[in-house]
Order: structure tokens, then C-alpha cells, then sequence
């Protein structure tokens, strides 16, 4: 399987860069569900195709399609393909200006191989376990071995648009969220993200044939 494909999150990257503030107050409740008020509106009870619930949005083509909503100030993500291992990495595009804090300029995070499912009108990122896995050219031993460690799911979106087995999610509360951790170098805390000087800064939001 290729896992040469990689996210390397600029939406994700802009954590001390202005997209994202921290505050050491607790975060606000909410988080997963869409706020977009883009688009066009389906009749109830049908799900609305991609090119409906993006119309009058910026798209940025690549590997995953981005639609950029400037009155909502929402992100949406098109997944073109499931069950398809591909490389998720976060990191910083600026510095915090301490050594001693250690939140450097172009500093990268764990990668992560991880693969997009879908159960009914949710779709999960999810983490396979990388550390346990059989050669065995037996699947019953390779099911088993399997099963015996546990899958992460580190996101689910609920569907927000499907067109001919692509799927449109709402992602703005996953690139919002402290995916690189950096609020965990922060002392004395806790710190959380502050969703009121929080949103997604565009200008390092891109799209590439292999990468996002």
C-alpha cells in the first residue's frame, strides 16, 4: 500500500502563527458538527450533492479538495476515496520566540498513518496500530494479531455533501483544535485553544496532487 501521500497540515500549521489563540481559561462547549452557511440548502431528509452545498465557495483542488466559506468562515474537506492509508503530520509554520519553551519555526509532529471510514452518515479518521502487525500469509493470523490492538479514531465529521462516492465534511472544529499539542509546552496551564480568536487562516491553506 502507498503511504507516500502526506498531510502536512497547513491549516493545521498556523498554531502560534495568529490562526489559533490560547487562553488558560476551559474551552467552550461544542466541537464536530457543522456551522457552514454556505451553499444551497437540500430538501429535507436528502443529503446535498458536493457541487449544491459548496456553490459560491472557493475550492482549492488536490489530493483533498478544500471549499473555503468566507461569510461562514467554514472549511470543508472532500474525501474522494476510503479505506486508503495516506500520511497525517501536523507542525508549526512560526515560532513562539523562546528556546526554552521549545515551539520552534517549522517544527514538525508525529506522522501518523491513518485512513478516512465511513459508517453511515459519519466518516472517522482512524489509526491503525502500526507497532503489532503479522507477515503471516495466513489472514486468519493476520485478523488476529489484528484484533488484538486497538484502532484509534482521532476525528469523526459527520457528511455534510455526496457526489458520486466523494463525501464533503465540515472540517473547521478538526483544523481549529490543537492537533500539534503546543498547549502542552505552555506552563503554568492548563491552556486550551480560544475558539473566539480562533479561524482558519487561508493564506497557508493549500491543496496539492499528493499532499494537503
Amino acid at each position: 500500500m502507498s503511504r507516500a501521500v502526506t498531510i502536512c497540515a497547513a491549516v493545521l500549521s498556523f498554531v502560534i502563527a495568529g490562526g489559533t489563540r490560547f487562553d488558560a481559561q476551559a474551552p467552550s462547549a461544542g466541537g464536530g458538527q457543522g456551522r457552514g452557511g454556505g451553499g444551497q440548502a437540500a430538501p429535507a431528509g436528502r443529503t446535498p450533492s458536493i457541487e449544491e452545498r459548496t456553490a459560491g465557495m472557493q475550492k482549492l483542488d488536490g489530493y483533498f479538495p478544500l471549499y473555503w466559506d468566507e461569510h461562514a468562515g467554514t472549511l470543508f474537506l472532500e474525501i474522494p476515496r476510503f479505506d486508503s492509508d495516506f500520511l497525517y503530520s501536523t507542525g508549526l509554520a512560526a515560532g513562539l520566540g523562546s528556546n526554552d519553551i521549545g515551539l520552534d519555526r517549522g517544527q514538525g509532529g508525529q506522522g501518523r498513518v491513518v485512513s478516512f471510514q465511513r459508517v453511515g452518515p459519519k466518516v472517522m479518521m482512524i489509526q491503525g496500530n502500526e507497532s503489532f502487525r503479522s507477515t503471516s500469509a495466513n489472514p486468519a493470523e493476520r485478523k488476529s494479531v489484528e484484533d488484538s490492538f486497538a484502532k484509534s479514531i482521532l476525528w469523526g465529521f459527520t457528511v455534510a455533501g455526496e457526489s458520486d462516492g466523494h463525501v464533503l465534511v465540515d472540517a473547521t472544529d478538526f483544523v481549529l483544535r490543537d492537533g500539534h499539542g503546543a498547549g502542552n509546552a505552555l506552563r503554568p496551564g492548563p491552556y486550551r485553544v480560544d475558539r473566539t480568536r480562533s479561524a482558519v487562516y487561508m493564506p497557508r491553506s493549500v491543496s496539492r496532487p499528493k499532499s494537503l
